[in-house]
């Protein structure tokens, strides 16, 4: 990637939209850390508190609740990508599709759509993003608030520019470019396959064995963009050991972690806005932007 263009004191500013703290580092924190490394302002904004995170005891020594320990952990990630801001909307977890959780009042996914989009408009208006990055549209591995939040962020990113759309004090703003991040399927499907060699099921990964590997598998997004963070894989492990409730710790020697090393310290995503030509294949989310 080449440098990016600083016109007039206006940087690139890129805006990512997640669920938890810790989406960010163990998502695209790379790409994140490579932008904010080559001089873009680079937003967060974190849905949800990351209550349903599951969480030994001992993480919970001095907080007074898990949203509490995983927010401080978030403000570490934050600094180690050198993020420029995060903003969080405060919404509670909504755990995994049919658990109790989907129902709380305060949960994300059971907030009225049209009020998360209002919101999301609002931050978009006020930091000015060229780029926004949101979740595809089943959420990674279906999680509920990842797919909340990628719908109210596609429609937010439409809405931002529309002066009829949510008026308030903030002038309209429209970013250019936004993208999904995505999951390698290749690696994916590899990752599948070797799994019951190593005695794991791959119906039942993840940390509370909820999540369905082999479904996802089946599920293909074009990849229209990869981002190569190698450079600044250091600060993608920094960030995600600072998530140690959430087993960031051991991120570098997870089964998956050691495959993702193997694809060769890339980020993938699919371009939504603008439409993508077919055979589209860029390096640099900033790529035709206007500053």
């Amino acid at each position: 990637m080449s440098t990016l263009p600083n016109i007039d004191g206006i940087r690139p500013t890129l805006l990512a939209v997640l669920a938890h703290p810790d989406d960010e580092s163990f998502g695209i924190g790379g790409t994140l850390a490579a932008y904010a490394w080559m001089g873009a302002h680079v937003h967060l904004i974190c849905a949800t508190g990351g209550e349903e995170g599951a969480a030994d005891p001992e993480f919970l020594v001095g907080y007074p609740s898990l949203a509490a320990r995983r927010e401080a952990e978030l403000a570490c990630a934050a600094q180690a990508l050198g993020l420029t801001s995060v903003t969080l909307l405060g919404y509670r977890d909504s755990g995994m599709p049919d658990t109790p959780a989907n129902h709380h009042p305060e949960a994300l996914a059971a907030q009225p759509l049209e009020q998360v989009i209002a919101r999301v408009v609002e931050h978009i208006r006020r930091l000015r993003p060229h780029v926004v990055v949101t979740f595809d549209p089943i959420g990674g591995y279906r999680h509920p608030d990842h797919i909340a939040i990628h719908q109210a962020t596609v429609a937010a990113f439409y809405a931002a520019g529309d002066p009829a759309r949510f008026p308030g004090d903030l002038p309209p703003w429209q970013p250019q470019k936004l993208y999904f991040q995505t999951i390698p399927r290749r690696l994916l499907r590899i990752f599948v396959r070797l799994m019951p060699f190593f005695g794991r099921d791959p119906r039942r990964f993840g940390r509370n064995h909820d999540v369905d590997l082999v479904s996802l598998a089946e599920v293909d997004f074009p990849v229209h963009a990869q981002v190569d963070y190698l450079p600044m894989a250091q600060a993608r492990m920094a960030a995600a050991r600072c998530h140690a409730s959430q087993g960031g710790t051991n991120f570098g020697g997870s089964f998956f972690a050691v495959f993702a090393r193997l694809f060769g310290g890339r980020d993938t995503f699919m371009r939504a806005y603008p439409e993508p030509e077919a055979g589209l294949h860029e390096t640099d989310l900033f790529a035709g932007v206007s500053i």
